[in-house]
């Protein structure tokens, strides 16, 4: 998030109560009344639906600074679920009184029109490289110029990120690895 957008925020946010999660309770579910907006201090939140069948899909992943399903300060109810990932704490303000201050604050309201902006422009990154054919195409997607992997601990959340098997994500990471002990 850019520093002047994350100030903005901060501000938004000052006097917010502060909640504590334990890893796989909810923040909230799909359907709940939307009544609070959150914001994650420490850990993880996953936004979650579930297939008709019953499997989780990782919509995203959100960590430390970052507002929990910022759309929904526009919306009646939850679309997703809010999974706590571990240990959360997470601030909280009543959406009511976040919509006033959007409302009595020109600069506020500008900052957080960039945020939307920025996280549509994440997720439509998500969903370009989720429409992607093959494990390889995804993830050299996913990594971009940076071609770093998250630590090992982690591979299992990069592989629901990109919506393919954890064993599927193991194969095309020793198949690199292979391919790069090939290399002169």
């Amino acid at each position: 998030m850019i520093v002047i957008m994350s100030d903005w925020i901060d501000t938004l946010f000052e006097d917010a109560r502060v909640h504590h999660f334990a890893g796989g309770s909810a923040a909230f579910h799909i359907g709940d009344p939307v009544r609070r907006l959150f914001r994650v201090v420490t850990g993880h939140i996953d936004m979650l639906r579930h297939s008709t069948q019953g499997t989780p899909l990782l919509l995203h992943r959100i960590g430390p600074g970052d507002v929990v399903a910022e759309a929904s300060v526009y919306s009646d109810t939850y679309h997703c679920d809010g999974i706590a990932v571990g240990g959360v704490e997470l601030l909280s303000l009543p959406v009511t009184r976040f919509r006033a201050r959007l409302r009595d604050t020109p600069e506020a309201a500008e900052a957080w029109a960039a945020l939307l902006a920025h996280t549509l422009q994440a997720t439509r990154l998500r969903s370009e490289i989720r429409s992607l054919r093959t494990v390889a195409e995804r993830l050299e997607a996913w990594l971009g110029p940076t071609d770093q992997l998250p630590p090992r601990g982690e591979w299992h959340h990069l592989a629901a990120r990109l919506g393919v098997s954890r064993e599927a994500l193991y194969r095309e990471l020793a198949r690199r690895r292979q391919a790069a002990k090939r290399r002169p």
